[in-house]
């Protein structure tokens, strides 16, 4: 079960055009391989689905090389005595156990997008917020069989190189350039946010002036963001941070009901400010600071013509 990573020639489905869709893909399908494909992921394990079908385990192996052959995606990964589906074996899971009209509609080798398709895209809850209404707009215009999946990000790296999740979108840089693909997606300038009346507005947002208040900290991993952090401090080497939160929302929330004062993208702060009673502090050192967002994705996935696709139209909306 161990996958090499390599890419392999995918089935031909080219055929004449007068040819019933129908009979071009079952000619080129072995359903046992289906069947196979479902014992494995609802038992979790080659064992298991062995037993189950009276197989032995090395046809069962054998089987879902096979398998790998026809789909871009290694399907399954070795997860202690037992496998893990991929996002794209959960897809596949989804069609194959409703029937064969649905085996059908998974089996979109072509591209053609005629049939749903699941697109999973990891992203924090407030990114999720910004990014998702452009991608579901972009890609509903383009491909409207496609349903998208926002899930949370855990670790992105494992994710991705696991096929867990197709696509990442976040302000962070995941060092494994030999299987994570990148683009740029946008910029977002950081702006200082208190609560519209904040008594600073009185006195005006000098470096002496912010420092009497308490700060908020957006916790942010990733090696890319030290620097971020570092002239940040040199900005208020006095500042008293009393709150940190990994959750924006949670810091517009706690913001906007204190005195706190704290640092967010500017795209974050338009949404915000339309749940709570927020404001901006005009203050010149932080006015050249900006996060920069990107999409990531598996290497491997671009050997998937839909993937690639929705790559590329993702990017063309920002």
């Amino acid at each position: 079960m161990d996958y090499n990573g390599k890419p392999e020639n995918k089935v031909n489905l080219n055929v004449d055009n007068d040819t019933p869709q129908i009979f071009r893909t079952l000619r080129n399908i072995d359903l046992n391989l289906l069947t196979i494909f479902e014992a494995v992921y609802v038992h979790k394990g080659i064992v298991n689905a062995a037993k189950i079908l009276n197989l032995t385990p090395s046809a069962i192996s054998q089987s879902i090389q096979k398998l790998r052959l026809l789909f871009p995606d290694p399907l399954f990964i070795r997860k202690g005595q037992g496998v893990t589906p991929t996002a794209y074996a959960t897809h596949l899971h989804e069609y194959i156990s409703q029937g064969l009209e649905s085996i059908l509609g998974a089996l979109d080798l072509n591209g053609s997008y005629d049939k749903q398709r699941v697109i999973t895209i990891g992203t924090a809850a407030s990114t999720g917020a910004i990014v998702m209404p452009v991608i579901y707009q972009a890609v509903k215009k383009t491909y409207p069989h496609v349903l998208l999946r926002n899930v949370a990000v855990t670790d992105a790296n494992t994710q991705l190189s696991q096929f867990q999740t197709d696509l990442v979108i976040d302000n962070y840089e995941h060092n494994n350039p030999r299987t994570l693909g990148r683009h740029p997606l946008f910029s977002d300038t950081l702006v200082l946010v208190c609560r519209h009346d904040h008594p600073i507005h009185q006195v005006g947002p000098s470096a002496d002036a912010l420092v009497q208040y308490e700060h908020t900290l957006l916790t942010m991993d990733g090696a890319g963001n030290s620097d971020l952090y570092k002239r940040i401090r040199d900005m208020l080497p006095d500042r008293q941070v009393s709150v940190s939160s990994y959750n924006l929302f949670t810091i517009a929330s706690l913001i906007a009901s204190s005195d706190l004062i704290g640092i967010m993208p500017q795209r974050f702060y338009h949404i915000f400010k339309q749940c709570w009673p927020l404001s901006t502090l005009d203050f010149a050192p932080l006015q050249q600071e900006q996060l920069d967002f990107s999409l990531h994705y598996n290497k491997f996935s671009l050997r998937d013509p839909v993937m690639q696709n929705i790559i590329n139209v993702i990017q063309e909306a920002f």
